[in-house]
């Protein structure tokens, strides 16, 4: 009984390890992406950053013995993760990327952000979930925060800093909410799924690369800052998280941990990027992670844990 108990919190220690990383990595992406986008375009930056992507989740695959269960993928199967890496990566990254080139990061990451509060209002649409007043009240707190950080604390002015950044940000949200959906449809193994989302992504990738780009890129910074990006936003960082929420003896004693991430990335933001870090900002994220927690228990965002994975 002891010996079980210990393994007990060894495992739960491990998960708050796997997790804290997690955290730690997703918070550093949003001062990743900027440094990346003063060398490269973001069409340049998607390219290289999926393609690093691709290749770790391969490698990943082969340490966990799972290259098999991609050849017993059906052709709906493979359908199915064609559309998804039309999805996630290809249209995904490079709105949000976009986004990122047009705003200040402490600008563009708490937007972002707003894709569980998206996910609500998709809930309600497509999957027919009653509102409830306390959607209503989730959903009118954090789109408060939205407005406040578009108009830099200035609403009764109804003007933002950038219009076409702030539409691509909140656009990324849609997108991922909408993947999320999807995802959580195909009951595949998670990296099986996200190897292929990727690998069909990067077709799509390369194509737009060669019609609208040049993949030829003469700036080392930039492809140490895609590597990084495809490393630490879209690869190993989802399977720790996957790894804290198997460890974990429930999913909600990490899953809270998941909104230290937006306010340390406020950290990296203005020590390494030297944004001065606006009062509209930090209150305008808090009231959109509010708007988040208040909505965390609702039917529409329980159904699986993976909740939180990004």
């Amino acid at each position: 009984m002891k010996l079980k108990l210990f393994e007990n919190v060894k495992n739960q220690n491990l998960a708050y390890v796997y997790a804290l990383l997690a955290v730690l990595f997703w918070s550093t992406v949003a001062t990743a992406f900027k440094l990346s986008l003063t060398y490269l375009n973001p069409i340049q930056l998607l390219f290289y950053s999926s393609l690093s992507s691709l290749s770790v989740l391969f490698v990943i695959l082969i340490l966990q013995k799972k290259l098999k269960l991609i050849l017993k993928s059906t052709k709906r199967e493979l359908l199915y993760s064609l559309f998804l890496g039309l999805l996630n990566p290809f249209l995904y990254y490079l709105v949000l990327f976009k986004a990122y080139s047009l705003l200040l990061a402490q600008e563009a990451q708490p937007l972002n952000y707003t894709w569980p509060l998206v996910l609500v209002i998709l809930s309600i649409l497509i999957l027919k979930q009653k509102i409830k007043l306390k959607d209503m009240i989730s959903l009118l707190i954090g789109f408060t925060g939205v407005v406040i950080i578009s108009t830099r604390g200035n609403i009764l002015s109804f003007s933002s800093s950038n219009p076409l950044g702030i539409f691509l940000a909140l656009s990324s949200s849609l997108i991922w909410a909408t993947f999320w959906i999807l995802n959580m449809r195909d009951g595949r193994d998670a990296v099986v799924k996200l190897f292929l989302n990727f690998l069909f992504g990067f077709i799509f990738v390369s194509m737009f690369t060669a019609m609208f780009s040049n993949p030829i890129v003469d700036q080392h910074m930039g492809l140490v800052g895609a590597f990084y990006v495809g490393l630490f936003e879209m690869g190993i960082t989802f399977v720790l998280w996957l790894k804290a929420l198997k460890l974990s003896k429930t999913t909600a004693l990490i899953g809270n941990l998941v909104f230290l991430s937006p306010f340390i990335s406020l950290i990296f933001i203005h020590f390494i990027l030297h944004e001065n870090i606006m009062p509209s900002t930090f209150v305008g994220l808090t009231l959109i992670v509010a708007g988040i927690i208040l909505q965390k228990y609702s039917i529409a965002l329980k159904s699986n844990s993976s909740y939180l994975e990004r």
